[in-house]
């Protein structure tokens, strides 16, 4: 039996949220069929048939007309959110909201990291009031959010902190925003999630641009138009698909006013090289399983048996295990995953015993040695066989700057991957604002600084500039008032870990908060002002 019209419009893949949010149900997915019974209804005037694309939709086409309208969060609902305690440093760096905000659920057509058509979905947020700032000819900002393990991520609900911070800072201020959960998360129809890899994040990206161009102007409720400045963004992953996404419309031809990547690892094979001389970053068994399933995946050569790389009471099953619908804490009570362990506390070979962990920077000793124990996920002959690579083809950025870019002819398949997906190879032409800070224990800050480099030799260098949240201000400094408030909110993070009986100085406690919690608020507000300069 046919898909009629009337059955089409009957659908219903919605949530909605309050002042006072909870969490969404997971909504059906999409069938492709369904999109293209709508696009059959919409499409025909009377008197003749009616013609079905024979094949899946075009990429940025929106797959529901007219969007998916969830919520109006007002003023006060917002900053009723954003006075939470867990909230403070938003509400000392955000100012005060001028504008409702219209939330919309959009789903669009894209492709995985094969290119093989799929679907996915995002929030689009637009401002309304009767302010100068809500209404008329706005401009757009497409954001990029961080790592997440949940299947069900929707960047539509507001107790996600990145959320809260793109309403707070950007939507409330009269931006469009439209913030991709990308292909793998939420109804997207696609099994995996290519994990930090820049083509298909960067055409995710332009998909959810395109379709959310699409679905202003069918918006109910809204007389907010887009006036041509586009604005790109991302905070940790979603830094660097922010920046793999400006240099995909450049090389295309298409219009970026400026972009601000935040916390990302930019440097991607320079990152992972340090990790396996062991530099292991905070949640580095996620992030490795993320990432070498989705190369997995996409490449097929990264191994030939799971166990090639990871040890057998982990591996079967291992590169379909992220995202889940299993919380993370379970899969750590499961046996599924380790919560800190990368490496064995062996040396892979009597000359790796200084770096199993290392000692040095002192300020991160404590993190890398996180990473070594018993249980870990990752082979010693594996990380042996990564560490000659290493050592025979190394990267011009780590351990040593050289060249300052990726090793050019690596062999083994992993730093192959990540050779290909590094983004030390491209110049952009509109301005670019980078933000971190020094001691990030997640994202190392060498991402930030070999970028700044590389761009800094360039003969002209491109209109870039770097905020270290750790650096001490200068004179007319345009941040150190944010500087100020990133250093009291560390402060008061530590303090609170040593009233509880930490021994540190509350240094693992500032460790813990630093990416999600202290850097990432404050880079939020420095990005506001440098959108708000150009």
């Amino acid at each position: 039996m046919g898909l009629t019209c009337e059955m089409a419009a009957s659908l219903n893949f919605g949530h909605s949220f309050g002042p006072n949010p909870v969490r969404p149900m997971k909504r059906h997915h999409l069938p492709l069929i369904a999109a293209l019974a709508f696009a059959a209804c919409g499409g025909g005037s009377g008197g003749g048939g009616i013609t079905i694309p024979s094949g899946p939709p075009p990429r940025g086409a929106l797959l529901q007309t007219p969007p998916e309208l969830l919520s109006t969060l007002t003023i006060s609902a917002l900053l009723t959110e954003v006075e939470l305690p867990i909230n403070q440093l938003l509400l000392t760096v955000s100012g005060a909201p001028l504008c409702d905000i219209l939330f919309y659920h959009i789903q669009y057509a894209t492709v995985g990291g094969a290119n093989e058509a799929t679907t996915a979905s995002a929030v689009l947020m637009v401002p309304t009031g009767t302010g100068a700032n809500c209404t008329g000819a706005r401009p757009f900002v497409l954001y990029a959010h961080g790592t997440t393990t949940d299947r069900d991520y929707n960047m539509a609900n507001l107790q996600n902190a990145e959320t809260l911070s793109l309403a707070s800072l950007f939507a409330s201020q009269g931006y469009i925003v439209v913030a991709p959960n990308y292909a793998g998360y939420d109804s997207s129809t696609l099994p995996y999630h290519p994990y930090l890899i820049a083509d298909q994040q960067s055409k995710d990206m332009i998909d959810a641009l395109t379709a959310a161009r699409t679905a202003l102007p069918l918006a109910s409720l809204t007389t907010v138009k887009d006036n041509g400045q586009l604005f790109i963004t991302g905070y940790s992953q979603g830094g660097y698909v922010a920046m793999a996404t400006h240099r995909a419309m450049q090389a295309a031809g298409m219009k970026v006013t400026a972009s601000a990547p935040m916390s990302g690892p930019y440097a991607l094979a320079a990152f992972v090289d340090a990790v396996f001389y062991g530099e292991v970053n905070g949640g580095a068994p996620v992030s490795s399983t993320l990432l070498l399933g989705a190369y997995q995946t996409v490449y097929r050569n990264i191994y030939a048996n799971a166990t090639d790389v990871f040890e057998p009471q982990y591996a079967d099953g291992i590169q379909t295990l992220l995202p889940s619908t299993t919380p993370r804490s379970q899969l750590y009570a499961q046996g599924k995953l380790p919560e800190f362990t990368l490496f064995s506390p062996l040396p892979p070979a009597p000359e790796f015993a200084s770096i199993t962990p290392p000692a040095t920077p002192a300020n991160l000793a404590e993190v890398f040695a996180l990473g070594f124990g018993n249980g870990n996920l990752l082979q010693n002959s594996y990380r042996l066989s990564y560490l000659q690579d290493a050592q025979a083809h190394p990267d011009g950025g780590f351990p040593t700057i050289t060249t300052g870019v990726a090793a050019a002819a690596p062999e083994l398949p992993w730093r192959q991957a990540l050779q290909k997906n590094d983004l030390r190879n491209w110049v952009p032409t509109a301005p670019v604002f980078l933000c971190g800070g020094d001691v990030d224990p997640l994202v190392f800050f060498f991402n930030t600084q070999l970028m700044q480099s590389y761009w800094a030799a360039q003969s002209p260098p491109p209109s870039t500039s770097v905020l270290d949240l750790e650096a001490a201000a200068t004179n007319n400094d345009p941040y150190a008032n944010l500087k100020q408030d990133f250093a009291i909110a560390k402060a008061l993070v530590a303090s609170t870990a040593i009233s509880q009986g930490a021994t540190d100085g509350g240094a693992l406690a500032v460790a813990e908060a630093y990416h999600a919690m202290l850097v990432a608020p404050v880079c939020f507000a420095a990005v506001k002002s440098f959108f708000a300069a150009q």
